[in-house]
């Protein structure tokens, strides 16, 4: 109070901001079971967004090393003549292997294409077992195709270039084919039935790296079709393995190679361009997991604001004994929204650190390289801030309008 003159003026009641962090702390340690619960709600949303764009930025990666190894290296090349001349023939030359493995940076290089069977033909286990027919498909293969394909093999081998030669009858099947027909052992021989005509099967594969297809098919050599079935009906294509970054260089140059005549019969598919399925595939990502850990933070900030208003209404007392000590409205507001900060800043900070672990947690188990941006972890403890101080902003005014008299009468 200060005297100008004969007048007595009152000066309003000032609190420091030293003295605001004081109270707020203390108001949180003093009952720090329920501020480690309320702030639970903080830690879970900050650790889940820290979490999710690390293991985004993470997979990401790996999507982009595993494009970089495998569909980087594969073209694709697709007989388009009979749309153009209307030929019936395969635009293919006899020798179209050798042609393409002569250019450089291919690997390995094969002509494949669905085999029609003949009317009433089918697939069977045995020679009469009333299997439906064209039920599974039958494709015919150059040695080069299966090799491009990188198949991984369970039982026996692929068949090779004497096969391929000497128009042997034998087959590769796909495991799932193997489990319909009964097939667990070569052991014993086996054999699948390709309308009348007998075919040994030679090998079993698990998986294949290209052409998933081929693990749904009963796959026989080339020469072996051509003989029993006559020229290809449908669409031929080539597939074709590159060495790292040669593939778009192949696939410009392979129709050429094929048939310095005429290329344009053959149309080579390059892979696609690894940022742009980089960028999208990390958009794609991003903005699913962004949303998961938006709604935890919105989850963590009704904990916060539910927990802050029950403890407004349990210190009524507390807030008007302040108020009638000089305490204004504004003092009252800024404490609880301290309070509910201070609980989003460590939840934020208890977040992140339990983010990290989770993301390098994953890469561990997963054999990935953990990649986690320097700005997601900054980024984290504000998150928490924001999110406190939004929850906090309702108790807080609530409890800045409780009036002196009323709180000292309860």
């Amino acid at each position: 109070m200060r005297t100008f003159g004969r007048r007595q003026v009152v000066e309003p009641t000032r609190i420091s901001l030293r003295d605001l962090a004081a109270e707020s702390l203390g108001g949180v340690t003093q009952r720090l079971a329920r501020s480690a619960l309320t702030a639970m709600g903080t830690v879970l949303g900050v650790g889940t967004f820290v979490a999710v764009l690390g293991i985004t930025a993470t997979a990401s990666s790996q999507i982009d090393n595993r494009f970089t190894s495998l569909m980087a290296t594969e073209v694709l090349v697709e007989d388009v003549s009979r749309a153009k001349t209307g030929s019936s023939e395969s635009a293919f030359p006899q020798d179209a292997t050798a042609r393409a493995e002569r250019v450089n940076g291919v690997q390995h290089a094969g002509v494949f294409w669905s085999v029609s069977l003949g009317a009433g033909e089918s697939v069977r286990s045995a020679p009469v077992d009333g299997a439906e027919p064209g039920r599974i498909p039958v494709v015919a293969s150059a040695p080069g195709a299966l090799e491009a394909a990188a198949p991984s093999v369970s039982e026996g081998r692929v068949f090779d270039d004497w096969h391929d030669r000497t128009r042997r009858k034998v087959a590769v099947i796909g495991s799932s084919v193997a489990a319909r027909f009964g097939i667990t052992t070569l052991e014993t021989r086996p054999a699948v039935f390709l309308g009348d005509q007998a075919f040994a099967v030679i090998g079993i594969v698990d998986d294949v790296q290209r052409e998933p297809d081929l693990l749904l098919s009963v796959v026989i050599p080339r020469s072996t079709a051509l003989a029993l079935w006559g020229s290809p009906r449908g669409n031929t294509k080539m597939l074709v393995s590159t060495d790292l970054g040669a593939a778009r260089q192949v696939a410009a140059e392979i129709p050429l190679a094929l048939d310095p005549a005429r290329p344009e019969h053959f149309e080579a598919v390059p892979p696609p361009d690894p940022r742009t399925l980089r960028t999208g595939v990390s958009g794609d990502l991003s903005d699913l997991f962004l949303l998961l850990a938006v709604i935890c933070l919105v989850i963590g900030a009704v904990g916060i604001a539910n927990t802050t208003l029950v403890s407004v209404m349990e210190r009524v007392g507390e807030i008007g004994l302040r108020r009638a000590l000089g305490a204004r409205a504004r003092h009252i507001m800024g404490q609880f929204l301290c309070e509910s900060s201070l609980l989003g800043v460590f939840g934020g900070l208890i977040g992140s650190a339990l983010g990290v672990l989770a993301v390098v947690g994953v890469a561990l188990h997963q054999d990935w390289t953990p990649v986690i941006h320097p700005a997601t972890v900054l980024a984290a403890p504000g998150v928490g801030l924001g999110t406190g101080l939004l929850a906090g902003l309702y108790p807080a005014w609530r409890a800045s309008r409780v009036q002196p008299v009323e709180a000292l009468r309860r």
